[in-house]
C-alpha cells in the first residue's frame, strides 16, 4: 500500500479480462454496513461507454473550472471501473468509497496503474447519465458514488510516497 500511486497517463494497452475479474471481485469484498453490499460495479472495457462517460464528466468538470478541448478526466486509461450505490440503502456513500479503496489497491497488487477519479454522482444524476444506466440496466435507485480508472502506465510510476503530516494519528489513552 506503501508504493501505491494515482496514475494520471495511461497507455491504450487493454488488461487481460481475468486481471480486470480479480480486481472487481476485490471490491466485492470491502466492507460494507450491516453487509448490505449496496454497492455496483459497471466494469466498462467498451471504447464508446468509455468516451461517453468521459465526455459526461469533463462537462461536469468544466463547470468548476475551464478545461482544454478534447480533455479526457479519465487520462486515456482503457478501463473504468464505475461505483454505484443503491441510495436505499443509508451506507451506501460508505460503502462504495469502501469498495474503490479494495479495487486501487487490488489494481496495484496486480500490476495495474489506477486512479480515483469522481464527479460520478453529477454524471449519474444527469439527464444522459441516467439514459446510459438504463441503457445498461441499472435501476433508478442507484447513484453514482466514484470511479476508478486502470490500465498500464504510458510512462514509469514513482513509489516515494510525500512525507506524512505529523499529526496524522492522535492517540488518546
Amino acid at each position: 500500500m506503501k508504493t501505491r500511486r494515482s496514475c494520471r497517463a495511461y497507455s491504450d494497452r487493454m488488461p487481460s479480462r481475468e486481471v480486470l475479474e480479480r480486481i472487481c471481485e476485490a471490491g466485492t469484498y470491502a466492507p460494507t454496513g450491516h453487509g448490505k453490499q449496496s454497492p455496483l460495479i459497471v466494469a466498462v472495457t467498451n471504447r464508446e461507454v468509455r468516451d461517453r462517460l468521459s465526455a459526461m464528466n469533463a462537462k461536469v468538470m468544466s463547470k468548476i473550472h475551464p478545461l482544454p478541448d478534447g480533455f479526457d478526466p479519465f487520462y486515456g486509461a482503457p478501463v473504468v471501473l464505475l461505483v454505484l450505490a443503491d441510495a436505499e440503502v443509508v451506507t451506501h456513500m460508505y460503502d462504495g468509497c469502501s469498495v474503490i479503496t479494495n479495487l486501487l489497491n487490488a489494481a496495484h497488487a496486480c500490476g495495474l496503474a489506477s486512479c480515483w477519479v469522481h464527479r460520478a454522482k453529477e454524471e449519474a444524476e444527469s439527464e444522459e447519465g441516467r439514459a446510459l444506466l438504463r441503457e445498461l440496466g441499472i435501476d433508478d435507485r442507484y447513484v453514482g458514488i466514484d470511479h476508478v480508472i486502470l490500465g498500464y502506465p504510458a510512462q514509469e510510476q514513482p513509489t516515494a510516497a510525500a512525507p506524512r503530516k505529523a499529526d496524522y494519528v492522535r492517540w488518546v489513552e
